[in-house]
């Protein structure tokens, strides 16, 4: 009961693509070391591949398995998606490509189709009510100050009561008790919008929490309004980046499907009407650490999931996010590069080269835009980009503008344009009093008096590019083309 890759790079669920990064030097490191759930596990992979916006002493590293949790005869894996290079090789795609391939995925989608539950690995064992969710998983917590340990990547999979459509979206699980956890939805969030009309009818919502996925999945999950609509099943472009359709099952205690393959499946229903204060158990004010890089504030009144059902596979992996870094860059951000790249290509096409949601700002405030001036009548067409973009993306804050000569994965080049070709006073467009991302702390009237309400941001577009009179005064340096091959080790170039 697998999905039985035919070759090495055909992933098709976490343990196939865990099998090409065993394959390949650098990118899994396993340790069989104990270690505690509590605090310790984040606190090793920080220093090991958690990468920026994660506070230094931080890097770019491997993934990890931890396959000794005390306590837990469970693994844990987290890192798989905390590097680009690593999420490309994984999506069988390059750095520069990854948007690209992600835009020729959704425009050539494959729906999902359900299996047998014989087929489903997902359901190899079945823990069914009463259950402690606490003793049969290791969920993490990332600091001490943490509301209590996190489920934070699961993917819930739920369908509209009025419609039937489906969505599946991540979002933040705090472990309240034996049969309960919390749940965080972002207003707007699609499966939000699908708990309000059941609870409007009276009614519990099923849903299935589905752990340890090809990184396919996760990717793809992530695409967010105006690309993926409400009543757009995201799976449908996880199946077009694999040119396969994601297997579903019917869960065996609610009405609800799950990823076939899935490591881990936590079936239950949003309960209609009732609350809990996320940090009821620790009263620590805190959440958990969110993409920004702080600690995120505890949430008064949450929804409430009641666990019904835990499945999962033989030797299961729950796989993990390290609160703030490189892997909710990448889950966040590579979405979002696509979703630009595709409404900028629809009004301006030909101009807009490249996209890099930066690191900086965790895959969502920050955007680095590669622009092409083919003309005098291109000028002023690069601002009208970054306006798209906004309109693209609307969490996102500062939009950066470079030319086609500069490296928008380089930091310095970028840093570079914005010393030589940008001047503050005549390079910067604000846009000031408009909602943003509500985790960002510097949006607060606390802050500036010009920010109206918690929320509401100034964006801003910094203008890195040459005027296009000007282009001659800003040609770079020109060295020759060698073959350098004879000159270097063969292969030090990566």
């Amino acid at each position: 009961m697998s999905c039985l890759p035919e070759i090495l790079s055909d992933i098709c669920d976490l343990r196939s693509a865990l099998q090409l990064l065993e394959s390949t030097p650098g990118q899994l490191l396993t340790t069989r070391e104990p270690v505690d759930a509590n605090a310790e596990l984040a606190g090793v992979y920080k220093r090991v591949g958690a990468g920026t916006p994660v506070a230094p002493p931080t890097r770019i590293g491997p993934a990890m398995m931890f396959e000794n949790v005390k306590g837990f005869d469970v693994r844990v894996l987290t890192g798989v998606l905390a590097s680009r290079e690593r999420t490309a090789m994984l999506m069988n795609s390059s750095v520069e490509r990854l948007p690209f391939d992600l835009l020729d995925a959704l425009e050539n989608p494959v729906a999902p189709v359900t299996i047998p539950a014989a087929r489903a690995s997902c359901q190899q064992h079945i823990h069914r009510v009463p259950l402690d969710i606490r003793e049969l998983l290791p969920a993490p917590t990332n600091t001490l100050k943490d509301a209590g340990p996190y489920f934070n990547m699961g993917l819930i999979r739920a369908e509209d009561p009025e419609t039937g459509e489906a969505d599946v979206t991540i979002h933040r699980l705090c472990v309240q008790g034996p049969d309960r956890l919390s749940v965080f939805f972002v207003p707007g969030r699609h499966i939000d919008q699908f708990r309000i009309k059941a609870e409007r009818a009276g009614k519990p919502l099923p849903i299935s929490i589905n752990m340890g996925l090809d990184p396919a999945i996760y990717l793809s999950a992530c695409f967010e309004p105006p690309t993926t609509p409400l009543g757009f099943d995201e799976l449908t472009i996880a199946g077009g980046m694999r040119n396969r359709a994601v297997e579903l099952v019917d869960c065996v205690s609610v009405k609800a499907k799950a990823i076939a393959h899935a490591e881990i499946v936590i079936e239950g229903e949003i309960l209609p009407g009732e609350r809990i204060r996320e940090d009821i158990n620790t009263d620590t004010g805190y959440a958990m650490p969110e993409f920004p890089g702080y600690l995120g504030d505890a949430q008064a009144e949450l929804p409430v999931i009641r666990v019904t059902a835990v499945t999962h596979r033989h030797n299961p992996i729950l796989q993990t996010i390290i609160g703030p870094g490189e892997e909710h860059v990448n889950l966040a951000g590579i979405p979002t590069e696509a979703s630009i790249l595709r409404l900028v290509e629809n009004s301006m096409p030909g101009r807009l080269l490249n996209v890099y949601a930066h690191s900086a700002g965790g895959g969502k405030y920050l955007a680095i835009m590669q622009f092409r001036k083919a003309s005098i009548r291109d000028e002023g067409r690069q601002r009208q980009a970054a306006l798209t973009a906004f309109a693209a993306f609307s969490e996102l804050k500062h939009v950066i503008i470079v030319d086609d000569d500069v490296n928008i994965f380089d930091s310095n080049d970028v840093l570079w344009a914005m010393t030589t070709r940008y001047q503050g006073d005549a390079s910067t467009v604000f846009i000031p009093g408009v909602r943003c991302h509500p985790l960002d702390p510097s949006q607060s009237p606390d802050f500036s008096p010009s920010i109206s309400a918690e929320g509401v941001s100034c964006k801003t577009i910094f203008d890195c590019t040459v005027p296009y009179r000007l282009r001659e005064r800003f040609t770079r340096a020109k060295f020759e083309d060698v073959d350098i091959e004879k000159f270097v080790p063969a292969g030090w170039f990566g």
